[in-house]
């Protein structure tokens, strides 16, 4: 392992403890190093944990946990990713239930976990809980994880409607967390494509990313309190660098009832920096749809001008003058006149271009709206 000064993924992350007097249990860390057989293979791994409400020391197994998972992934082989996250994540595990029965304060501490690693520009996902990781394409926010949560359990098995989610008092009854006596099983399901099975969705790890994807990672003060659909829109508004603190003060101002971490990871592209807005892209459209207009408009005149000159410069056809003989007044002349179209019409049919290459559109899953 070699460390990086300057990572090749955009890294920016904020926490904030809410406005509900709770102390912040979030912890995250971001590590960017070389890595490889020949030490020249750019990787970042992002860890974001999230201290279990009701569990003493919620903030130790928070710290442990983005700690020893992210030293075990850089010391990890980088030719078996998540086989190297599943240990990390085991190892992490263990500490923490053992750290757990060392201390009264400390009993029952237990943590989420939200794993990001990008290697190259391949990504590698796996967590417990409900801290969440979005990927944001072109415009399309996907939910790539899936929450653990007794009501996720329950939507999944038909037997809750997801709109009643906030609603239910099991909301936020966790199903795998670190720091439990049992070895959890970490989750390596990477949902990108609708209607995916589970098998679809392990397959998809090592997701190939495109210039301007954006990796979020949450806790679930923001996903609690903020839509999928408001999350789209402001990461599409908000430029890379404000956008943690943006959401955070939107969770915030709608009661801020938990600690709130976001974590973006970026990759470099001609929008990255900055998102487009909507209403600068719709100006730009009009801008170059007028363009094509008045080029057509010109063009036309153009044409019309020099077929006119051509007219008017075009040498006249000589008159013939004819001798006409009158026919006896008792014969009958018959004139027949045979018109011939001369010119042939030109049947221009366009071209179908054809992609070389389907493309499959992602779409969100698990999405809320407001």
């Amino acid at each position: 392992m070699v460390k990086i000064k300057e990572s090749h993924i955009k890294i920016f992350g904020a926490s904030h403890p809410g406005i509900a007097g709770k102390k912040n249990e979030d912890r995250y860390k971001v590590h960017a190093f070389f890595t490889g057989g020949d030490g020249q293979t750019p990787s970042v791994i992002g860890v974001l944990c999230d201290g279990i409400g009701g569990h003493r020391a919620g903030e130790v197994a928070a710290e442990m946990g983005v700690s020893i998972i992210t030293d075990q992934v850089i010391a990890g082989d980088v030719d078996t990713p998540l086989e190297t996250l599943r240990q990390a994540i085991l190892r992490a595990n263990q500490a923490i239930y053992e750290a757990s029965q060392k201390g009264v304060s400390r009993n029952g501490m237990g943590t989420t976990c939200a794993c990001a690693w990008v290697i190259g520009d391949r990504l590698y996902t796996a967590n417990l809980g409900d801290s969440r990781i979005y990927l944001l394409r072109e415009g399309h926010l996907v939910q790539l994880t899936t929450d653990h949560t007794w009501i996720q359990e329950a939507i999944d098995a038909g037997l809750l409607a997801a709109r009643e989610n906030g609603e239910h008092p099991n909301a936020h009854v966790i199903r795998r967390y670190l720091g439990s006596k049992k070895s959890p099983e970490p989750d390596f399901r990477l949902w990108f494509f609708a209607g995916e099975t589970e098998a679809d969705a392990l397959s998809n790890q090592g997701l190939a990313l495109e210039p301007g994807d954006q990796i979020l990672l949450c806790s679930d003060g923001l996903t609690d309190l903020v839509s999928d659909e408001k999350i789209r829109s402001t990461m599409l508004e908000t430029g890379a660098d404000a956008l943690p603190n943006t959401l955070i003060k939107m969770a915030n101002r709608k009661g801020g009832h938990d600690n709130t971490t976001v974590v973006l990871l970026e990759v470099p592209g001609n929008e990255s920096s900055k998102a487009r807005k909507p209403g600068k892209r719709r100006l730009l459209i009009g801008c170059l749809s007028a363009f094509v207009v008045m080029a057509l408009l010109t063009l036309a005149l153009f044409v019309g001008i020099r077929w006119r000159r051509d007219i008017l410069e075009s040498d006249p056809t000589p008159a013939i003058e004819i001798q006409a003989t009158l026919p006896p007044l008792d014969e009958t002349v018959t004139l027949a006149f045979t018109l011939e179209d001369t010119a042939t019409p030109i049947n221009e049919t366009p071209q179908e271009i054809k992609p070389t290459v389907a493309t499959r559109t992602p779409w969100p899953t698990n999405t809320l709206t407001e």
